[in-house]
């Protein structure tokens, strides 16, 4: 369970403007948050809420039109491609499509020892990077025998996803930003994939950060939701509280537009 006072990573007015004039589009609107170490968060919301933008920003993909991330209590600084790599070291993502997350050009082999090299492991032993890479594998339930000298795009995209999994056992962050990490691979692979980054939550005691529209997905991962429209959170709390005692009406929504099997759909709203 995350602790009451080690914050990770804090948000203060963080505020994204896209064009100008009349043509400037407000995607994130001065929100503030506060994420605790090993805290499972959740933000929810619906295509063009803003939640992506906002992941970028806190990756360091993205720079903030106004307001401040501060990471273990200090002010982010991201002004060096240095100081970026740094930050790097400490934040990881898993995006949505997993067919467009990898260099076609790099090996999995490749991508693996990129990992080691990033954690300083550079001049190991070659026995003892295969042992690493054997291990990242048997954590997502691949060999890395069956791997090794294979382009990522040979493997199907629930394979690619566990890859990337087994990429993150590797580099060890103390941040994972998860954007749909499932919306794009068979029911089947959902929950396992789900299994695995619980795991891996566990394993290392991250912060584990879930970019989503699923509401039933943040009610089930989650220690803290924060639901975002247009640009704005309107609601966060415990998940318990968020969604099983919903105040705003954008969250009743929200839950409401999930769809039941025992239940007549109602389609006037789509």
């Amino acid at each position: 369970m995350p602790g009451e006072n080690n914050l990770c990573l804090s948000g203060r007015g963080l505020t994204k403007i896209f064009g100008f004039g009349r043509r400037k589009t407000v995607a994130v609107d001065h929100v503030d948050f506060d994420f605790r170490e090993g805290e499972v968060i959740s933000i929810v919301g619906e295509s063009g809420s803003g939640k992506t933008t906002l992941a970028k920003m806190i990756l360091g993909l993205l720079t903030p039109t106004e307001g401040e991330i501060y990471f273990q209590g200090k002010k982010l600084d991201l002004s060096t491609y240095g100081k970026k790599r740094e930050y790097w070291k400490s934040i990881q993502a898993i995006f949505q499509d997993p067919f467009s997350s990898y260099n076609i050009f790099n090996k999995i082999d490749t991508l693996f020892l990129d990992c080691i090299h990033m954690r300083g492991g550079r001049h190991l032993p070659r026995a003892k990077k295969v042992e690493m890479m054997t291990e990242a594998c048997s954590f997502v339930n691949l060999k890395f025998e069956e791997l090794t000298n294979k382009y990522p795009f040979e493997l199907s995209g629930g394979q690619m996803q566990r890859l990337m999994i087994a990429r993150i056992f590797l580099l060890k962050p103390k941040i994972l930003v998860a954007d749909e990490p499932t919306s794009m691979i068979d029911a089947c692979s959902r929950a396992t994939i789900l299994d695995y980054l619980m795991d891996l939550r566990n394993e290392i005691g991250m912060t584990l950060i879930f970019i989503t529209h699923d509401i039933g997905l943040a009610y089930y991962v989650s220690d803290t939701v924060y639901i975002m429209e247009r640009g704005k959170f309107v609601e966060s709390g415990p998940a318990d509280e968020v969604i099983l005692q919903p105040k705003h009406p954008y969250t009743r929504r929200l839950i409401s537009d999930v769809p039941k099997i025992y239940e007549e759909w109602d389609l006037s709203t789509v």
